[in-house]
């Protein structure tokens, strides 16, 4: 069965007949379904009264385990923005009661994040909301694919990541 993708790389084959196209078949198709898993993110977000960054920091609060708490500097860590920016973030958690600001024990003059009730329900439902649309992206594979597909992913990743 041929796909788009295979449309544009033999046009460009006819048209470039000089040039190795084969990172475009790879790389144009995992391109169209980061699309799609965008577009499934934000409509699993979306239903949860949630944006993608509110969901990155919810996420990294809940995936930390209880009391649900880290410090502003391990969410930057986790969630890869600046310090100035989590603040924000964390302001407009607060004023929105997903999270909360606590003193640091260990520390007089730090604070720590700690997702609320409403963070955690919030944040459970937005996963399982995109969960459900992620199962279904892959719904044309086996287990055994995905699972193919998982370690092939992961070896370009790291070696992607290396090279960075």
């Amino acid at each position: 069965m041929e796909d788009e993708v295979d449309r544009v790389v033999e046009a460009w084959a006819r048209e470039r007949p000089d040039l190795d196209l084969s990172p475009m078949g790879v790389l144009s198709r995992v391109g169209r379904v980061g699309h799609h898993l965008d577009a499934a993110r934000r409509a699993s977000f979306a239903d949860h009264g949630v944006e993608a960054w509110e969901f990155d920091v919810l996420a990294a609060l809940r995936r930390s385990g209880p009391p649900y708490e880290l410090s502003p500097g391990r969410l930057v860590r986790e969630t890869l923005v600046t310090s100035g920016t989590m603040t924000n973030r964390v302001d407009r958690l607060v004023a929105r009661s997903l999270v909360e600001r606590l003193p640091d024990p260990a520390d007089r003059r730090g604070v720590l994040v700690r997702l609320t009730e409403r963070g955690r329900e919030t944040v459970d439902g937005a996963l399982r909301a995109l969960l459900e649309r992620e199962r279904a992206l892959l719904g044309s594979l086996t287990p055994a694919e995905q699972g193919r597909l998982a370690s092939l992913l992961r070896q370009l990743s790291l070696a992607v990541e290396h090279r960075a």
